[in-house]
């Protein structure tokens, strides 16, 4: 329909350039005619004469350049405008300045496009080029539920990312909360390229959670060594340092200001709910200096409460997502009851079956296929085993 709309509002404003164009032709064409048949025969109309004389040319002139640019230019001006202005002038823009103002033009002015940005930009977007954005373009994802008791499991995530952009750094940031406000608003935050955001649903887990992760993070890394030379790093564990929360404004741009609706917020109301940490990958490039990274591997295990009932994965940057593993054979234990459970995408599209409830043997692959903005992933819901 919308198609449809624009199709007939450009035929209603070519009819109009076309229908004006041709009365300008006959107001020029009466003047010329009325110029060459008059022959005044005093002073006044001697005066007419030569303003009749002197005025044709103009609607002649504008007439026929307005009927002839929207009767043969225009369509091959628009057209070669279009082959300049993309891919080649727009690779020279900012990212950033490019996408606000498409969005002001189509969404109207509104300090919540600053969230389209960053999600659709993986980044501030303040280099030609796309410089300073990470936008993964093949991204593979693997969620296992290892079971410790009735009451709680360790999910386990594996998540890699192949870079478009070599991202020039050698640090990798964890953040690790419990707070929904901080979960949603840290992607947008974050003020390095890589990082990773990791979220538990129950406080009272929170800190066994973040010893978890800081002690069973497994890192790999595809790097440019200082001599310029791709290189690979096996998954080895880094031990994560922890960030004082002094300094959790260098990473967090809530801390510093307010962002857009979301006030100015201190790091003392979250020491309870938000731990960050940093990671030197040159700690496992074999002796070689980190100057870039190309493709990482992160995987993570967090202690979770079993009757939760869900876990989910969203990506911390725009990712192409090939598929989402699954696995949750090791969840039951104890003689527990045996689940079942059902995956529930929330992505622009991904092949799977209608939403149905599976064992856990029969859990399979989810092959996405499709981009997966932050904001986008998937979940896994389990339930009793119902008859």
């Amino acid at each position: 329909m919308r198609g449809g709309g624009q199709v007939a509002v450009q035929l209603r404003r070519h009819r109009r350039v076309v229908v004006v164009a041709v009365l300008l032709l006959l107001v020029a064409g009466a003047n010329l005619t009325a110029v060459l048949l008059w022959q005044p025969s005093s002073p006044t109309g001697e005066l007419w004469h030569q303003v009749l004389l002197g005025a044709w040319p103009l609607p002649a002139f504008v007439g026929l350049a307005l009927g002839t640019y929207e009767l043969f230019l225009h369509h091959r001006l628009v057209a070669a405008l279009g082959r300049i202005a993309s891919p080649g002038m727009m690779e020279h823009l900012l990212p950033s300045e490019v996408l606000k103002a498409f969005l002001s033009s189509i969404y109207g002015s509104n300090e919540a496009n600053q969230d389209v940005v960053s999600g659709l930009l993986g980044g501030e977007g303040l280099r030609p080029h796309g410089g300073d954005l990470t936008i993964s373009t093949n991204t593979t994802v693997k969620i296992e539920l290892q079971g410790i008791d009735s009451k709680s499991y360790h999910l386990i995530t594996t998540q890699s990312y192949q870079f478009r952009h070599q991202i020039p750094v050698d640090r990798f940031v964890i953040f690790a909360t419990s707070s929904v406000l901080l979960r949603d608003t840290i992607n947008a935050a974050c003020r390095y390229p890589l990082f990773e955001l990791f979220f538990i649903p129950d406080q009272s887990l929170f800190l066994d959670s973040v010893d978890d992760l800081q002690h069973a993070t497994k890192i790999a890394i595809d790097y440019i060594d200082h001599e310029g030379l791709r290189r690979s790093a096996e998954p080895s564990q880094i031990p994560p340092i922890e960030v004082r929360f002094d300094q959790w404004s260098h990473y967090l741009t809530f801390f510093q200001k307010a962002m857009g609706p979301l006030p100015k917020l201190s790091p003392h109301d979250h020491l309870g709910d938000l731990r960050i940490f940093e990671c030197d990958l040159s700690g496992i490039a074999d002796d070689h200096v980190v100057r870039a990274i190309c493709g990482l591997t992160i995987n993570a295990r967090m202690l979770q409460r079993t009757n939760d009932g869900f876990c989910y994965w969203q990506p911390p940057y725009p990712s192409y997502v090939e598929r989402i593993g699954f696995d949750a054979t090791g969840l039951a234990v104890d003689h527990a009851l045996e689940q079942e459970f059902s995956i529930m995408p929330f992505t622009f599209r991904s092949n799977t079956l209608p939403a149905q409830w599976l064992s856990a043997e029969q859990l399979q692959d989810l092959y996405v296929r499709s981009w997966v903005l932050p904001g986008h992933g998937v979940a896994l819901l389990w339930r009793e085993m119902r008859n």
